[in-house]
């Protein structure tokens, strides 16, 4: 079944009215695309996946923080990944007919291509960040047994153009924002003791050791830097198809300026796995378009072919930099 040509006010309904990203910023896509596209809630669970346990407590521990964004990461490099190597990379505004993501054609675009090479290698980076934190395999062993799915689904037809891909990606790339937002909220919340977050929080990483309230304080440092780069991601993506105002192709998306914001949105989160107060919300449910296969999605995509494989789709000379921010 094809995407739908989704409007920008299409995908700010999903995401005012579901909470994009309990445990990850891209289950907001994945709720907006199986709106775009009436996907069915009939779903079959991964073999030997178990979605992350909610707290018993009323409020996320640092510990699903990092969970939570991992999922996230780990289904941005897959996205990434595919869209390098899958048919819509031939599409004119990218590598161009006969065209790959390392050899792009005389009619492609080089910058274009590079925009979603330098995506990939920033999640691959983030990824790492948060298995570090968790005590995890930087490589990305292991991340099964934290809760991570193995594989992930998307609408039939993301990968194969340009003009299924995108609505996808944004609001991807949009949930993303919102959750490493929340995120910021909750560490800094958790810092101060304040509204039920509590300064002792244990370290996966260190068994039987807590975090300081400055390495709490870091974090939600962290997380910002982490917003900003999507918040990149997000832009640059709505600067890749060569449109006018008027073009039929991406009517409704409204992509000029592709730097459209004044503010990045929460989008609604009061948590990312468990809500606060009475109006919070959060989107653990709504993960389950893109961790659990139906009969209106593609098979499932591969995290591990993507976080092996993620070097093939790069370019030589295509290269990201920079470190997490020093606490004061």
């Amino acid at each position: 079944m094809a995407l739908l040509k989704p409007t920008e006010d299409m995908i700010d309904i999903v995401i005012n009215r579901r909470s994009f990203l309990a445990g990850v910023g891209a289950v907001g896509a994945a709720v907006a695309s199986a709106t775009m596209i009436g996907c069915s809630n009939s779903v079959t669970p991964q073999p030997g996946y178990s979605s992350p346990a909610q707290a018993a407590g009323s409020t996320d521990t640092a510990t699903q923080i990092f969970t939570a964004a991992l999922i996230a990461e780990d289904l941005a490099i897959t996205t990434y990944y595919n869209a390098l190597s899958g048919g819509l990379i031939t599409d004119a505004n990218l590598a161009g007919p006969g065209g790959t993501a390392t050899n792009v054609s005389a009619s492609g675009s080089v910058v274009n291509v590079a925009y979603l090479q330098g995506a990939l290698l920033e999640e691959v980076q983030h990824a790492m960040l948060l298995r570090t934190l968790l005590g995890l395999n930087p490589n990305g062993s292991g991340d099964l047994a934290a809760g991570v799915p193995p594989m992930f689904y998307y609408p039939t037809g993301t990968f194969d153009t340009l003009t299924n891909f995108l609505p996808v990606l944004v609001a991807l790339e949009t949930a993303f924002i919102g959750a490493y937002m929340t995120a910021v909220e909750e560490f800094t919340s958790m810092a101060a003791g304040y509204n039920g977050f509590s300064a002792t929080q244990a370290n996966p990483a260190s068994s039987g050791n807590n975090y300081t309230r400055a390495d709490l304080i870091l974090y939600a440092k962290v997380a910002a830097s982490i917003l900003g780069v999507e918040s990149e991601h997000r832009a640059l993506a709505r600067a890749i198809p060569s449109v006018t105002i008027a073009s039929p192709m991406y009517a409704g998306l409204n992509l000029i300026p592709a730097n459209n914001l004044n503010y990045e949105s929460q989008a609604g989160l009061t948590g990312l796995l468990v809500g606060v107060g009475s109006t919070g919300t959060t989107a653990g449910a709504a993960l389950t378009p893109f961790l659990a296969s139906s009969t209106s999605q593609s098979a499932g995509f591969s995290f591990t072919t993507a976080n092996s494989g993620y070097s093939s789709v790069v370019t030589a000379g295509v290269t990201t930099s920079g470190t997490i921010p020093s606490a004061e």
